[in-house]
């Protein structure tokens, strides 16, 4: 029962394999940095790194999973480890996030001298600059192949990015403010205190999208494009379709659809029409997408959104039934009820 593995899939691992390695180098030099100047927000970038490496050898993992083929015991595939793995990674943010709030309000009521300010920010600077880079691609790539664990993975070290770039501004202002004879040191918790609450609501939502996965949310933005696909290309013997189902296994799509068809075409002609829609949304989507469309005979109601020549004909064309996402989704044949 097992298929090959999918290129989107394996595209999606080997990029995870360079994010845990950029994650491993990036770790190394924030804990430097903090090692250097001791600085509470250094050490928030620093501690929002560990869970990066951990979350990105998680997302790692579950990405080899869901792009094994399928088997007799996963007759749908594996993809729903990327969710799982999702899941692990907001809830590894949200708990560092609350670390860095009680660091930060520790260091707020007991501040300290912060010394090699200055090499401390570069290496900050250079590291949320790198960050960025790899969780915008990530990101990218992530939504290209419909991968959420990539995603979760360019949303975390992106995040990271945004998260330093802030600390460097905090910090540029206590080094000039301290330079200036002021005794601010509590600007160093006070920047913490607020990323770290940034931090901890990032995890909140990436848990939230990943639950959202896993019980199968419609993908409204995946949905419309289908239904724009099919109502652009449509067949005169294509009256209606409806009870249009999209889930997701990681790469990995599997729509299910019913299509009136004119009751009199022959076996072979219902799947000459099956084959195109079919061939329609893999030109699309590749072979990752998985259709089953089921034909059903048109009724007596279906005449007046039918413009196929019919010696049967009850009724006469009126015009041709309207394809949205709510229409398609319905269970029923359009005007049966």
């Amino acid at each position: 029962m097992g298929v090959a593995i999918s290129p989107e899939a394996l595209e999606n691992y080997r990029f995870q394999r360079y994010i845990v390695a950029l994650s491993g180098i990036i770790l190394t030099a924030k804990f430097v940095a903090w090692m250097m100047t001791g600085s509470v927000a250094i050490f928030t970038d620093a501690l929002e790194s560990i869970a990066n490496v951990a979350a990105g050898v998680i997302g790692l993992y579950a990405l080899y999973l869901s792009m094994q083929p399928r088997d007799f015991d996963h007759p749908y595939g594996h993809g729903k480890a990327e969710f799982i793995s999702a899941v692990a990674e907001g809830a590894m943010i949200t708990v560092a996030g609350a670390i860095i709030i009680i660091e930060a309000v520790r260091r707020i009521l007991d501040p300290s001298d912060i010394p090699n300010l200055e090499i401390g920010m570069a290496l900050i600077v250079i590291t949320a600059a790198a960050n960025f880079a790899f969780g915008t691609v990530a990101i990218r790539k992530g939504r290209k192949n419909r991968s959420q664990a990539l995603i979760a993975s360019g949303k975390h070290i992106q995040s990271d990015a945004y998260s330093s770039l802030g600390i460097i501004a905090g910090l540029l202002i206590l080094y000039v403010l301290t330079g200036m004879g002021h005794n601010v040191l509590w600007i160093d918790g006070a920047v913490a205190l607020i990323f770290g609450c940034i931090v901890g609501g990032t995890g909140v939502i990436v848990i939230k999208r990943s639950m959202e996965g896993i019980m199968d949310k419609v993908d409204m933005e995946l949905l419309t494009q289908i239904v724009d696909t099919l109502s652009e290309n449509r067949h005169d013997t294509w009256i209606d379709i409806h009870n249009l189902k999209i889930v997701k296994y990681g790469p990995t799509l599997h729509i299910d659809m019913h299509v009136t068809m004119p009751w009199h075409m022959t076996v072979m002609q219902q799947k000459e029409e099956v084959r195109a829609i079919t061939s329609l949304i893999r030109d699309r989507y590749g072979e990752s997408a998985e259709l089953s469309v089921t034909s059903d005979p048109c009724r007596e109601f279906s005449c007046q959104s039918c413009r196929c020549e019919c010696k049967e004909r009850k009724a006469p064309f009126v015009r041709l039934l309207e394809w949205d996402i709510n229409n398609l989704s319905k269970n029923a044949q359009h005007g049966k009820e």
